[in-house]
């Protein structure tokens, strides 16, 4: 081919190439359904911002949802690829055989707070007294109260206090308004309620202890189906190590606080600090093997606190709850 020829083909021909090559670098998309002001959003923000979901090849596409049983919806519908949930739900999911699977994201869930004047400085304290409890009677904070209730007082705490189910944003306010002795919250709002100057009287790591578990035990994860996993391995390990990169940052920084900040709706420093802290403290530290291997032992003591309106007719945790991938490296 003349010289002129070959050069008009090569010209030609870069447009395509070019092409192509933006085609493939083209970043994979991950859908995540979110409690519209849940924490969760904290750490998609910084995995966003910071470019480590960049880095992985992966762009995350967040969906907003107004309740739990929403995000549940989402995900059962493939709106979603991905949601927040605990492996209790997971557990059940595939005992009635459906593929959904968990990794651990945070350890953070409620504890016992009383206001100071209440006269409470330890659960035995609470005889009798009324306690708020946020998320229903099939709240795993709540279940593993009852049974840490029967280890160390000798009574279930669903008789040893006087329970009162109630949103969260309300049990807050009607003990502030000293309404109410001491509540079992989400972990957030408790922290809201430490900044107020309400006293922490016994934490997820105490009750676990009560009842003879002293290891971690992550209780929410992110949820997917195996099949989405399967299809795209790539994704999910990109996601999974961006998620665990913005949790070091979270971890280590200041700085990505003080650009969170906006986010968390907090108007003083102390709750900021007690939100900060928090988040902190629920990052896991333990592999999801480790986890997987507490959560088999855990299971049995939800199962007789819940039910089969917990977890079904399972006597056990489901075989592949926790996802076989495990963390990506």
């Amino acid at each position: 081919m003349p010289f002129m020829a070959c050069l008009r083909a090569a010209v030609l021909s870069i447009p395509l190439l070019f092409g192509c090559a933006l085609q493939a670098a083209e970043p994979a998309v991950v859908r995540v359904g979110i409690l519209q002001y849940g924490t969760v959003s904290w750490e998609l923000e910084v995995m966003q911002k910071r470019g480590f979901a960049e880095r992985e090849g992966i762009r995350i596409e967040i969906t907003p949802l107004a309740l739990k049983d929403a995000a549940n919806v989402a995900i059962q519908g493939a709106a979603v690829d991905m949601i927040a949930n605990d492996w209790i739900w997971v557990s059940r999911q595939r005992s009635e055989g459906r593929d959904f699977a968990f990794v651990p994201y945070s350890q953070a869930v409620g504890s016992i707070m009383v206001r100071p004047d209440a006269g409470v400085s330890r659960f035995g304290d609470l005889r009798g007294k009324r306690l708020g409890i946020a998320g229903g009677a099939l709240d795993k904070s709540w279940l593993l109260l009852r049974a840490y209730a029967r280890s160390t007082v000798g009574e279930d705490a669903a008789s040893f206090v006087k329970p009162d189910f109630a949103a969260p944003p309300l049990l807050n306010e009607l003990m502030l308004r000293g309404e109410l002795p001491a509540v079992l919250n989400f972990w957030h709002y408790g922290a809201r309620l430490k900044a107020a100057g309400m006293v922490e009287i016994l934490d997820m790591k105490q009750i676990l202890a009560g009842i003879g578990e002293d290891s971690e035990l992550p209780l929410v994860g992110w949820v997917f189906t195996e099949k989405w996993a399967n299809a795209n391995r790539a994704a999910l390990d990109g996601f999974l190590r961006a998620s665990a990169a913005a949790k070091q940052l979270m971890l280590e920084s200041e700085e990505v606080w003080v650009e969170l900040r906006p986010m968390m709706k907090v108007d003083d420093d102390e709750t900021f600090h007690a939100l900060r802290d928090g988040f902190r403290a629920g990052i896991p530290r333990t592999s999801t093997a480790e986890a997987e291997l507490v959560a088999a032992r855990v299971f049995g003591l939800l199962a007789k606190e819940g039910g089969s309106a917990l977890v079904g007719s399972s006597k056990a945790l489901a075989p592949g709850t926790f996802w076989a991938g495990g963390e990506a490296r």
